[in-house]
């Protein structure tokens, strides 16, 4: 926190405590404990090295820098010098219901990303804000109807008053209430006979595979559009994308995808076609793409998957100098926030106070998993009560098998945030950067020296790695702070942190502060 941040950040000084919320007793004596034996310092510098990470991995054991053109140890670390006597590093976890400090750097970094690529900087060519870009929301389609929150000039508006009669279990077709945004029913089926529950969890299983050939769809439509054959397209056009999955409340995932056209010279190049060119591909391509679903069992039937009905795309810029961008007030850094806010997001189940339909869909994945590992009894097999398991020796191979171990996931098994090569900078790239700018700053803090900032960036995002190996020793002790009372105060560290940060993406103005998705 810097001097002029802390003269006007009312979340800073002895008259602006943490709030812990309620405690519970393990946690007010986890507190006491440390007051007692006065490690409160060191636990503050222990828990401000991590980060304010919730969950953070013990480690104990050294390690030593080595020059390695010379074989002279430049420095050497023990866990037993650290605070508390052990090393803590943060838990790295992107999910905000898990770790709200470390899914924040994960946003950070998503931003920072997604923002390259829009805009430049980072090692990616500044031409690229001159590019035709799209923004599209790809969504699962309709398994039964749902109860959910519905908007009325501009307030809340009845659940589904439109609907007439009954369904074949007697249920009503209709619901004329209001639901609020954490109403448990939210989600739901209106009648959990009709929802097709193994579809949906079939869906979300080769939802990974529909966005694959999603991706394959849009340049074959690129190239139709340029008049090329599909295998000439990188000569004269490229597409790059970035891709975040989120999790609706119903429990099925959607695609939110950035989707940039460059030239055959890569990001930057002038781009052959205007964005809304491209916004018509990427619309063919996302109604055209279909993936066939082998059957769970015998029992089960063949299933052809595709995309929703609600399809999304919008034209963020049209790449035509001296025209109109964009079909809407979407700006670049605008969607960057969104979508590195969605990266952080988890599947929205409370374990406190779960949503019944999102628990149908865990149990539907177990269920599913099960069917799929003794497949063949339901076949020709031998009688179901005499035979536990397989006997033909080909269950294993189900695609099905694993989704018992998806189940937390409700069944979705992708990469939550993705890109294309050259879309932008990797996010590992990122991240070598920053632990190399804290050996920096730790280096001058060391020495008493300022830090030299010539050329920072560029050094910091340097594909050498130096000349000096770190050579360690380290044993796994376990994750997670020792006392309930720590964690405690880690997240409420955390969350002052964010303040923080916020407040200073307002002073700034004009920037997109990223707050994680509740």
């Amino acid at each position: 926190m810097t001097e002029s941040a802390q003269g006007g950040f009312p979340g800073f000084g002895p008259d602006a405590p943490l709030d812990l919320g309620a405690l519970s007793s393990a946690a007010v004596a986890g507190i006491v404990g440390r007051l007692r034996d006065r490690t409160t310092g060191a636990f503050a510098d222990a828990v401000a090295r991590t980060g304010y990470c919730s969950h953070p991995v013990r480690l104990t054991g050294s390690s030593r820098t080595i020059d390695a053109a010379t074989g002279e140890i430049l420095a050497e670390f023990r866990s037993d010098d650290a605070p508390l006597g052990t090393l803590f590093r943060a838990c790295g976890n992107r999910r905000e219901s898990v770790c709200p400090a470390c899914s924040r750097v994960y946003a950070r970094d998503t931003f920072e990303m997604i923002r390259a690529g829009l805009l430049g900087g980072k090692t990616v060519p500044a031409e690229v804000a001159e590019n035709p870009l799209v923004f599209a929301t790809l969504t699962a389609p309709s398994f039964g109807h749902v109860h959910g929150t519905r908007t009325k000039h501009g307030g809340g508006g009845r659940c589904r008053p439109h609907g007439r009669g009954v369904c074949p279990h007697g249920r009503p077709r209709s619901c004329t209430a209001q639901h609020a945004e954490h109403d448990a029913a939210v989600g739901g089926p209106l009648c959990d006979a009709c929802y097709d529950w193994q579809s949906a969890v079939v869906w979300q299983w080769h939802a990974p595979e529909l966005w694959r050939r999603f991706t394959i769809a849009m340049r074959r439509q690129v190239a139709d559009a340029l008049g090329v054959r599909e295998s000439d397209l990188a000569r004269v056009a490229s597409v790059q994308f970035a891709k975040v999955a989120e999790y609706q409340v119903r429990g099925l995932v959607h695609f939110h995808a950035l989707i940039r056209l460059d030239g055959p010279d890569g990001p930057g190049s002038p781009a052959p076609l205007p964005g809304d060119v491209l916004a018509d591909a990427v619309r063919a391509a996302a109604r055209s793409v279909v993936v066939t679903a082998p059957p769970v069992d015998g029992a089960d039937v063949s299933r052809v998957l595709r995309f929703g009905q609600q399809l999304d795309v919008r034209c963020v810029r049209s790449g035509v100098p001296d025209n109109d961008d964009g079909t809407d007030d979407l700006r670049p850094e605008q969607v960057a926030g969104y979508l590195a806010k969605y990266s952080t997001k988890g599947t929205g189940t409370d374990a406190a106070e779960p949503r019944p339909h999102h628990q149908r869909l865990i149990r539907t994945c177990r269920w599913l998993a099960e069917r799929a590992a003794t497949a063949c009894r339901s076949v020709a097999g031998p009688d179901p009560e005499d035979d536990d398991g397989c006997h033909c020796g080909h269950c294993a191979d189900s695609p099905y098998r694993l989704l018992a171990k998806w189940a937390h996931m409700l069944g979705f098994r992708g990469h939550f945030s993705s890109k294309s090569r050259r879309y932008s900078i990797p996010l590992g790239r990122l991240r070598r950067a920053r632990a190399r700018f804290q050996r920096l700053k730790a280096d001058a803090d060391r020495d008493g020296t300022p830090m030299d900032t010539a050329d920072l960036e560029a050094r910091l995002l340097a594909d050498d790695e130096g000349t000096t190996l770190v050579v360690g020793h380290w044993t796994y002790q376990g994750t997670g702070w020792t006392n309930p009372g720590d964690k405690a105060l880690a997240d409420a560290a955390a969350a002052r942190a964010r303040e923080y940060a916020q407040w200073k993406a307002r002073t700034r103005g004009g920037e997109v502060p990223i707050t994680p998705a509740a």
